[in-house]
């Protein structure tokens, strides 16, 4: 019934917001005075407010900002194609003196609802947006919000555009009571639909962003942003005092807290915002791989040497370089090669090979796990998703990355991010370098076998190409868990094994000082794994892998990679489930 209600107007708006009379909210200020924020109390000059995106100078404090100046910062200018700007007002419980309500928010904000939306190009990217405006009765969602979002979403997804909203909001629509609620499952069943068509909704969570709205569309993006020290949370914090009896700690429920928690992809300054999201929207358009020159690299040139190895074309990977002919190296050696403090990390080898990384953070369930990175990138023109495990590099960025032992957030972290990649039909790449995966109390508190298993078993058939590179050590089921791949490749002097050469001793032999012995036994190096059939390459490494080295091995694997993707690219979903089926299955 309410349905019927609303029909479609679209209008086309100038993106140059300009201040109606009598609009004195924040954070529209007279223009060539001065102002006491209302964050810090110190004196602003306005127009270093305003140059400065709405942020206090004095203490970063972030002014809310009118829709269409949102609009403004975030739209290429004179793009903005407004969608549903009046829609008819109903008060469907009859609360008393809700229309004056109403009308007074539309007389102070010149709104004629709480959202404005509509399409826009950014950085030449196209894409449906919806901006939450907190001058109107703060924001909350209504029956005319839940169906101005939901037109919006389901007009991106008949034009295959993506789909961005800016949440503000106190939550739902008290006066609208049960109607209100019901806009929290009819923008979620929208997106859901979006999402099901392999369409992009990016979230941007700003101050406050609470209640039914977070519990709804909010929460739902694919890519979740999140302000700087903006309050995100289902229970307001006075809520929960009250509940709880207890004062809460400083910064819960803040965009910092959330990150650290595993529910935001990332914290954007405003002013950083219109380029990042634009980068994301180009990546997420089909774009081909350009041709790959043999020697090509992105941020410094090759010896001659390597080039004339990549000239040589991939089979010459499969053999020791010159440096195992002169010394032959022992199982032993190669482990603690492995495990040595300057070897590159995942994502030294990200940003040597890969072009415009974006780091995606987050689990959305219990944390971020440092030990896991991961996020989107560009090889030669082409989008991918890359994935890490992830040492650190002085004993502070180890503790950080819990010396590489994901823990199961961080394996639903890799696996969400997989789930992604397949959405949007990015190949994946991941780098294994881990000792284990973490054993500990809360690990197995959380379900750290659960989330292994989970990954081979999500992993086993995802319908895009996955290659697994082995740069470090390869341990146990936390390396195999971001190895079900397509093919596995493996550094020189990387090993791959069933459980570290010590614990293998102590285990079989009661001492683990016999495990150089143990190392030798249990074939952990990269030509033992070749000759076995466990791996596809060996990526040489002519002096070990280290910094002065990166580059020569980034580019073996740049060369080997644009191989990699011109054969399974070409595959359908079908037949690469199949293949990477049949690849263990003769294992």
């Amino acid at each position: 019934m309410l349905r019927n209600m609303f029909k479609k107007t679209y209008t086309k708006i100038d993106t140059i917001y300009r201040p109606k009379a009598g609009d004195s909210e924040e954070p529209s200020i007279p223009q060539g005075l001065w102002r006491k924020c209302n964050k810090c109390g110190q004196p602003i000059y306005v127009e270093d407010v305003v140059n400065n995106y709405y942020v206090c100078p004095k203490c970063d404090g972030y002014f809310r900002i009118h829709a269409y100046r949102r609009i403004e910062m975030l739209a290429d200018e004179g793009t903005f194609e407004e969608w549903n700007q009046e829609m008819p007002f109903s008060n469907p419980l009859d609360f008393p003196n809700y229309e004056k309500k109403v009308a007074a928010a539309r007389e102070k904000s010149h709104l004629n609802e709480a959202i404005v939306t509509g399409k826009a190009m950014i950085e030449g990217n196209p894409a449906v947006i919806g901006v939450c405006d907190a001058r109107f009765i703060m924001s909350s969602m209504g029956h005319v919000v839940g169906e101005k979002i939901t037109q919006a979403v389901e007009q991106a997804t008949k034009e295959k555009l993506p789909v961005i909203l800016f949440a503000c909001s106190g939550g739902a629509r008290m006066q609208e009571g049960i109607v209100s609620l019901m806009q929290m499952a009819k923008t979620s069943a929208a997106l859901k639909r979006h999402h099901e068509a392999g369409q992009l909704f990016i979230s941007v969570l700003t101050d406050p962003t609470t209640g039914g709205v977070t519990a709804s569309f909010a929460m739902l993006g694919d890519i979740i942003i999140a302000e700087p020290h903006a309050l995100i949370g289902f229970a307001g914090p006075r809520v929960i005092e009250q509940t709880i009896g207890q004062k809460l700690p400083e910064g819960f429920q803040r965009a910092e807290f959330l990150l650290e928690h595993g529910f935001v992809d990332m914290i954007l300054e405003r002013k950083d915002q219109k380029r990042v999201i634009g980068q994301i929207l180009y990546m997420h358009r089909k774009h081909g791989m350009t041709a790959v020159e043999p020697g090509m690299l992105r941020q410094e040139s090759e010896p001659a040497e390597a080039q004339k190895t990549h000239a040589a074309g991939s089979e010459s990977f499969g053999h020791r370089s010159k440096a195992g002919e002169h010394h032959e190296k022992t199982a032993w050696d190669t482990v603690l090669l492995s495990r040595k403090a300057d070897r590159p990390t995942a994502l030294d080898y990200i940003n040597a090979v890969f072009d415009e990384f974006i780091e995606f953070h987050g689990d959305r369930y219990f944390k971020d796990d440092g030990a896991i990175v991961g996020g989107i990138a560009m090889f030669h023109g082409m989008p991918v998703t890359v994935i890490g495990q992830q040492k650190g590099k002085n004993t502070k960025d180890n503790i950080k990355r819990n010396f590489g032992m994901p823990s199961p957030d961080g394996y639903r972290k890799a696996l969400r991010l997989m789930k992604q990649a397949e959405t949007f039909g990015r190949p994946i790449v991941c780098f294994v370098d881990t000792p284990g995966a973490f054993c500990g109390l809360e690990a197995e508190e959380r379900g750290q076998g659960e989330a292994i298993a989970r990954n081979l078993f999500e992993m086993s058939d995802l319908k895009v190409p996955i290659l697994s590179i082995v740069i470090g050590e390869g341990g146990s089921g936390g390396a195999l868990a971001m190895a079900v791949a397509d093919e596995v490749w493996m550094l020189e002097n990387a090993i791959y094994s069933i459980l570290s050469p010590e614990g293998f001793a102590s285990i079989l032999y009661k001492d683990s000082k016999k495990a150089p012995e143990a190392a030798e036994v249990m074939k952990v190096t990269a030509a033992d794994l070749k000759k076995l059939g466990l791996i596809e390459q060996i990526i040489p490494e002519k002096d070990p892998a280290s910094t002065d080295t990166l580059y020569r091995i980034a580019g073996f694997m740049d060369q080997a990679m644009a191989g990699f993707f011109e054969t399974y690219q070409a595959m359908t979903a079908g037949e690469l489930a199949e293949h990477r089926y049949q690849r263990f299955r003769r294992m």
